[in-house]
């Protein structure tokens, strides 16, 4: 099985098409979705409509569950919690009826994924490094969980009781192991890379990819400025902060 992972699109339609053409030519099984279609940029409706053409295999992120109503406008920054109540007034009832009933964990007989966390994934945590990690270990029985949240690609892996990060984007999987892998960002990249990122995995030569494609960024800013979402939301782009 090849499966194409993504995760945190943000309502960032030119990230997510140039992902859909690059993930189109790697021969793809099976696409997975980890949550943050929308928030941030101006597509919501667009990027939701691409996402669920593409796979059902979707699981909810903090910006869904706010949206719903099901998370607290106070947990984000306020850039964030305006662009949510901007997405809220956009969206028809029927999409945020939709992210109601989004699960937080998604399993299937190869992986796990969750949005930000396997522990108490409503609460969406974040796992920036190794140690975060510890109880989404504890509690994964598969040999690999897929995440994102944080916006930066990280590969950790667990040897024994020992949790550490791995160099690189592409690694082999040792069964012998677990491994939590944080994807990055499609819509908002926030590790100095301003490109999109997705993954590629791969059970049959049980390898892992994170991959970037570069996308039209001024094209996505402008939307994001003409609508009147912060402006702060439309430079960040650039940079990859």
């Amino acid at each position: 099985m090849r499966y194409a992972i993504f995760a945190d699109v943000h309502s960032n339609l030119e990230a997510l098409d140039a992902v859909l053409a690059a993930i189109s030519g790697e021969n793809i099984d099976e696409y997975l979705c980890i949550g943050d279609i929308v928030g941030y940029g101006a597509d919501p409706l667009s990027c939701i409509n691409k996402v669920r053409l593409v796979t059902q295999n979707i699981v909810a992120g903090n910006h869904e569950y706010a949206c719903a109503g099901l998370f607290a406008l106070s947990n984000l920054v306020d850039a964030a919690a305006e662009a949510v109540v901007w997405t809220r007034k956009t969206l028809p009832a029927k999409e945020l009826e939709f992210f109601k009933n989004l699960p937080l964990i998604f399993e299937n007989k190869d992986l796990v994924m969750a949005h930000g966390s396997l522990d108490d994934p409503q609460d969406f945590y974040y796992l920036y490094q190794p140690h975060d990690s510890r109880e989404t270990f504890e509690l994964l029985k598969k040999n690999i969980c897929f995440i994102g949240h944080t916006h930066r690609p990280k590969i950790f892996v667990k040897r024994d009781i020992i949790v550490s990060l791995l160099s690189g984007y592409k690694i082999e999987i040792n069964p012998e192991y677990k491994y939590v892998v944080n994807i990055g960002s499609v819509g908002q990249p926030r590790d100095g890379d301003n490109r999109a990122s997705y993954c590629i995995y791969d059970t049959n030569k049980q390898d892992v990819e994170i991959k970037r494609v570069s996308y039209d960024i001024e094209k996505a800013q402008r939307k994001i400025i003409e609508a009147g979402i912060p402006r702060f939301l439309a430079e960040r782009l650039a940079v990859g902060r």
